[in-house]
């Protein structure tokens, strides 16, 4: 039987998709067995090769497309829209269709140039609200506590599909049960009906591995995380037990990388965590366990979403304004939007491929926690009526290049998407004296994580740090990053006499390079009060000595994990390559 070119086409794509999820599996599945060697090298390798994979294979498919089919097939929209209905019929049993009708999204607009966004044509909407049936696959087990809180814990972790034996699983469980006991409501300890409940599937993410579900009974649940390290040479052991909601949100941060993961359903797995984490959106759900490219999809459905309700209008995002960059905001929308400009401060220089280059080095990095996770768009297209003016008028002032306004409709041809967070230096303008010291020591530990994890920020001002809803200390602006081992940190030389010291210009010779930490203090703070409690709490971020002693540490191989959890909730904090929250 002889097939039209549109069903030929949505066949062609639908295999892209396979051999792009076939691929995507096997890295997942081998996140078990790098746990296992404690091969973390590879781990952070394999990390960056599932980012890379999902462009690489939609490559390789608009290639097959290319040859396979005449160029007024593959640019004729109506063929697209009778491709639409032929593959939304073939993805119709699908457990993942919502990811497989991302990537016919992806394909279509890698031929149309994100042009022509019509649901007719494309998935800009699901093919349907639901998936068509319960896929009846159980993601959890359970175990009825009855007050042994020691047993259970034993169950939770010697059940869990570990190639490892732990150190000593006696200590474990019975720290976690004491936890238990002392921090778990009345009403769950003492109800006869309550379990632990756990998916089956283990999360993996860096040197951890972590066991997640929920406690129920009584009419009540609480989330329940447990972490499990390997220590190489001792086998594993239960770092910390957590059940707060925002800790667990903490876990799955749009700052961390993705997890390794398997999941057989992912609509159902990710209904499942927002049961966990309400208030975290969906779209963020899916990228945190590796689909964030239908993460993006949500995203932008959300969006449209919130802009259809027109509670508010676009508005330049308050706080100093960026020289490379200009920011605006939906301010109901927790996100902001990021455009490059036409022409950067003087102080600046690099090119807008250069900046790019930089926001993709972020994406395929381990973020530990203090880098935003970004979203890239391209011919982002809204209405006029959308923008408030003044918002309008200095985007296609600094960025005509990128903006362009036709009749009602604008349309930006590139731009990124962030979280929306408080920028550092509004915060601390606002905040009190315990909270200003709080901060100021997250933003020196934010400093001190990205550069264990071979990131060294460049531009550490604090307008270019966010502080987040649970009062984290998160970077996010990239045009200056570079790997850590790329910098040469230099002690000021001392001056030869007095009239050097008291010259406006250096005394000394400075490379495109080097960085003299001694100036940090008076570059970063200008307020005085401030710049004396940042030396107070981190005086080693001022002395080149420890700026080399971890770049030797990175240079020598060793992987250095910053953990999404404080170090006083550890069992046992004595890890000596762990950097924590």
């Amino acid at each position: 039987m002889k097939h039209s070119p549109a069903y030929r086409l949505a066949a062609t794509i639908l295999y892209g998709f396979d051999e792009y999820r076939s691929r995507f599996k096997e890295i997942t599945a081998d996140a078990s067995r790098r746990f296992r060697d404690a091969a973390w090298r590879e781990a952070q390798q394999a990390s960056a090769e599932r980012i890379d994979l999902y462009d690489e294979k939609v490559e390789e498919t608009l290639d097959r497309l290319k040859r396979s089919f005449a160029d007024e097939d593959l640019t004729h929209c109506e063929c697209w829209r009778e491709a639409r209905n032929h593959y939304a019929e073939l993805i119709s049993q699908r457990l993942d269709y919502e990811l497989a009708e991302t990537y016919f999204n992806s394909m279509f607009c890698s031929i149309f140039h994100h042009r022509h966004i019509r649901n007719d044509w494309m998935f800009v909407y699901s093919s349907r609200d639901a998936a068509a049936h319960h896929s009846g696959i159980e993601r959890c087990r359970r175990l009825p506590v009855e007050g042994k809180w020691e047993e259970a814990i034993h169950w939770a972790l010697t059940e869990a599909p570990f190639e490892t034996s732990f150190d000593n699983l006696q200590r474990d469980t019975r720290l976690a049960a004491e936890f238990l006991r002392g921090h778990l409501p009345a009403a769950i300890l003492e109800a006869p009906d309550t379990e632990v409940e756990l998916l089956k599937s283990v999360f993996y993410r860096n040197k951890g591995a972590y066991l997640v579900g929920r406690i129920r009974g009584g009419g009540e649940q609480i989330p329940l995380v447990l972490p499990v390290l390997h220590d190489e040479g001792q086998g594993l052991h239960l770092d910390t037990v957590l059940i707060e909601s925002d800790e667990v949100s903490i876990i799955f941060s749009f700052t961390r990388a993705y997890f390794q993961v398997e999941v057989q359903v992912p609509g159902e797995f990710v209904d499942y965590l927002q049961e966990l984490m309400p208030d975290k959106p969906e779209g963020e759900l899916y990228a945190s366990i590796g689909f964030f490219k239908h993460g993006k999809t949500e995203f932008f459905r959300a969006l449209n979403r919130q802009v259809a309700k027109r509670e508010d209008k676009f508005i330049i995002a308050p706080g100093v304004r960026g020289m490379v960059m200009t920011v605006f905001v939906l301010p109901s929308f927790r996100t902001v939007f990021k455009i490059i400009k036409d022409r950067f401060d003087p102080s600046k220089r690099m090119s807008r491929d250069n900046v790019r280059e930089k926001y993709s080095l972020v994406k395929r990095h381990d973020r530990v926690g203090r880098m935003a996770d970004t979203q890239e768009f391209s011919n982002f297209i809204a209405r006029k009526d959308h923008f408030a003016p003044e918002c309008l008028e200095e985007l296609l002032a600094v960025a005509p290049s990128n903006v362009q306004l036709k009749g009602d409709k604008v349309t930006i041809k590139h731009c990124y998407t962030e979280r929306m967070m408080t920028p550092l230096n509004i915060y601390l303008e606002e905040c009190d004296e315990a909270e200003t010291r709080a901060v100021l020591k997250d933003y020196g530990n934010a400093i001190k994580q990205m550069a264990a994890a071979n990131i060294f920020p460049g531009d550490m001002l604090l307008k270019n740090f966010g502080v987040t809803r649970h009062g984290r200390v998160i970077f996010y602006d990239y045009d200056e990053v570079c790997y850590l081992t790329e910098c040469n940190f230099r002690h000021i030389p001392e001056p030869m006499y007095p009239e050097q010291e008291l010259s406006d210009e250096p005394w000394y010779s400075v490379g495109p390079n080097d960085i003299f930490p001694e100036e940090f203090g008076p570059f970063l703070f200008a307020d005085i009060r401030l710049r004396k409690l940042f030396y107070e709490l981190h005086p080693e971020l001022l002395d080149a000595d420890y700026w080399k002693g971890l770049q030797q540490a990175i240079l020598d191989g060793r992987v250095i994990d910053v953990y999404p959890y404080r170090n006083k909730q550890r069992f046992a904090s004595s890890e000596e390559n762990g950097l924590v929250y």
